[in-house]
């Protein structure tokens, strides 16, 4: 059957930041990634600065607002540095908008064509959780560095190095208790997209407290949005903790592949990134569960890495603490060896290492009865 909503590629993600600058030097050490475009006061742009930054298939553009009433300058205020807009390349952006409107959606961007040397960019936006938009773009005339009114650039200084970062493995969204299911709702019914796994508050829980996980694929199955909401427990939720420090529902963190997490994680180490600790504990009986790593237990243990596996393989996975103070965005590297799944078996791990952090933060309090 042919898709009814095509969607070719997951184009790039947009951050609003309080300082592009600095920040796009954080992200080209930590991260490696390399500075392909810019958009500025010297390109002619007078309301925000933008840095495109890429790595493999990902583009990251991070984006800072030049006077207060900035859209970027207005979202950065409210929640802290964050993803802003999910960019989706489409076959026809205009069609996608009108179609995903026509399902129910609410527009954010009108749809406009934009022009220079390098030929013509179609884009339009609709809105998503929060403050979050999604933003269909149409390449198929465009040549240029990224859009008009960005100018190829190098980046000031010698760049970092690649750490081995491949692609965007999935994007994970936090929304409100009782709200999952709506914007589950909305992904299938204004771009098809379905259903791909469902985690119950039983599946993802500890001691203390516990959420719900649907994840969402688009109708080829290359794109993954798994959507996560707050379930009763005896403290207050990581997912709760985000909601209050971002100010509501929004991205919680990006999946990053690599072929090799081993090699990519101990560069990012090297570099400066922070990732969760690991009891020790947990590798006791990881040979047992995983038996694909029983020769790599001492190096994933000495990093900190999680291994899961299904009935398809195995998968490695291990995850970085907040990249800013607010407790909010984080970021995942995940190496996969045939199992499509999201680290099920890691759960109660990945969210008992949260909890201390939260403790740490003094966010770990009980919680109230709504």
């Amino acid at each position: 059957m042919a898709d009814p909503f095509p969607i070719r590629r997951l184009d790039h993600l947009e951050l609003y930041v309080g300082n592009a600058r600095q920040a796009a030097a954080y992200y080209r050490h930590a991260f490696g990634f390399r500075a392909t475009a810019y958009r500025g006061l010297e390109t002619g742009c007078r309301e925000a600065t933008s840095y495109v930054l890429e790595g493999g298939e990902i583009r990251l553009v991070l984006t800072s607002g030049l006077a207060p009433g900035h859209a970027a300058a207005r979202f950065a205020h409210a929640h802290g540095d964050g993803v802003a807009v999910l960019a989706l390349e489409v076959p026809d952006a205009f069609r996608g908008f009108a179609e995903a409107c026509r399902r129910g959606a609410a527009a954010a961007e009108e749809p406009v064509e934009e022009r220079d040397e390098h030929g013509a960019l179609r884009s339009a936006a609709i809105r998503a959780y929060g403050d979050t938009v999604i933003r269909f773009v149409e390449r198929g005339g465009y040549r240029g560095a990224f859009a008009p009114g960005f100018e190829a650039r190098a980046g000031n200084g010698p760049p970092a190095g690649a750490v081995g970062l491949a692609a965007v493995d999935h994007v994970v969204a936090n929304v409100e208790r009782g709200q999952m299911n709506r914007w589950v709702r909305f992904l299938a019914e204004t771009m098809g997209f379905s259903e791909l796994l469902h985690f119950d508050d039983e599946a993802i829980s500890t001691e203390y407290s516990a959420l719900m996980s649907k994840v969402m694929q688009d109708g080829a199955g290359r794109i993954k949005f798994p959507i996560n909401e707050p379930a009763s427990g005896r403290r207050k939720s990581q997912v709760a903790e985000y909601l209050d420090y971002f100010g509501g529902p929004g991205v919680q963190h990006v999946a990053f592949a690599t072929d090799d997490i081993v090699d990519t994680v101990s560069r990012m180490r090297a570099r400066g990134v922070e990732f969760l600790s690991v009891p020790a504990a947990y590798y006791d009986d990881l040979a047992a569960r995983v038996p694909a790593v029983g020769e790599r237990i001492g190096e994933l243990a000495r990093l900190g890495i999680l291994a899961d596996r299904d009935e398809d393989g195995h998968l490695l996975q291990v995850f970085t603490q907040p990249v800013q103070d607010r407790p909010t965005l984080f970021y995942e590297v995940i190496e996969r060896r045939g199992s499509g799944g999201f680290g099920q078996g890691n759960f109660k791990s990945l969210f008992e290492a949260l909890e201390r952090e939260q403790a740490r933060r003094g966010n770990l309090v009980e919680a109230v009865a709504s």
